[in-house]
């Protein structure tokens, strides 16, 4: 089955724009995916197009017409049946990865992209709109935080990367830990020398300083995470039996 992208936008020429390459490009080709970029504009009912309108109470800017997105909602999810219809907003849940593999693993998403100062609340109620930001701050529009979206979401695909434990051990995985750094030849650059432990050839000394570097790397840069980290461990003494992979522990 093809998981479906249908993407309400003022600018549908938007897309797939960069997902039109790399493995996101080769996926789409192949048919893992499939997207529709729908001209917002197109269930405007007066020969203006008109989608926006000022807001009540006053204030500066525009605000988007609830009945003509309503229609364009109609019209999206009735061609993506069972997707979730995300909007996607400063005033959202936070994008994380729990958010996405939950997104992946369905039929696809439909996705309104707002512009000017948002879309009117009555229809994000009435719709049921799932309200998602990509982060704590401020995009002209949806479009490039849509991209963000669904580039997180393809990657996840089955058979879009090339192996299963690259998702697995990388940040924001299973534990929710940050990844730890990676190294290539040559094995020494301008005085500086890969860790010793990478050379080794010892695979359980490999695994054990990753999961350490993993930890450390959180601990210093998301205690948020690591806190989040070290209760669901108090709460589960056996995550560290769940959490290996391929018989060495897994990191982030």
């Amino acid at each position: 089955m093809t998981w479906q992208a249908t993407i309400l936008t003022l600018f549908p020429e938007m897309f797939p724009g960069p997902l039109g390459l790399s493995l996101a490009g080769k996926a789409l080709r192949e048919g893992r995916w499939a997207i529709e970029a729908m001209d917002i504009r197109g269930f405007a009912t007066d020969r203006h197009r008109t989608v926006d309108d000022t807001p009540f109470g006053g204030g500066a800017g525009m605000v988007m017409r609830p009945d003509v997105l309503d229609a364009a909602c109609e019209a999206a999810t009735a061609a993506n049946p069972g997707a979730p219809l995300v909007y996607l907003t400063p005033r959202g849940r936070l994008l994380d990865q729990a958010l996405v593999r939950d997104l992946s693993a369905g039929p696809g998403v439909v996705i309104l992209c707002g512009r000017y100062e948002g879309v009117d609340q009555r229809v994000i109620e009435a719709r049921g709109m799932v309200e998602v930001s990509a982060g704590d701050f401020v995009l002209s529009g949806g479009e490039p935080a849509a991209l963000l979206l669904l580039d997180a979401c393809i990657r996840l695909l089955p058979g879009v990367m090339g192996g299963a434990a690259s998702a697995a051990e990388e940040s924001h995985g299973a534990d929710g830990l940050l990844e730890y750094p990676h190294y290539t030849r040559p094995a020494e650059w301008q005085g500086h020398r890969v860790p010793d432990v990478l050379l080794s050839g010892h695979h359980a000394e490999v695994a054990r300083w990753r999961r350490a570097e993993a930890e450390a790397a959180t601990r210093a840069r998301r205690p948020d995470l690591w806190d989040q980290f070290t209760r669901r461990k108090a709460e589960q003494p056996n995550t560290a039996k769940a959490g290996r992979l391929d018989g060495h522990p897994a990191a982030a």
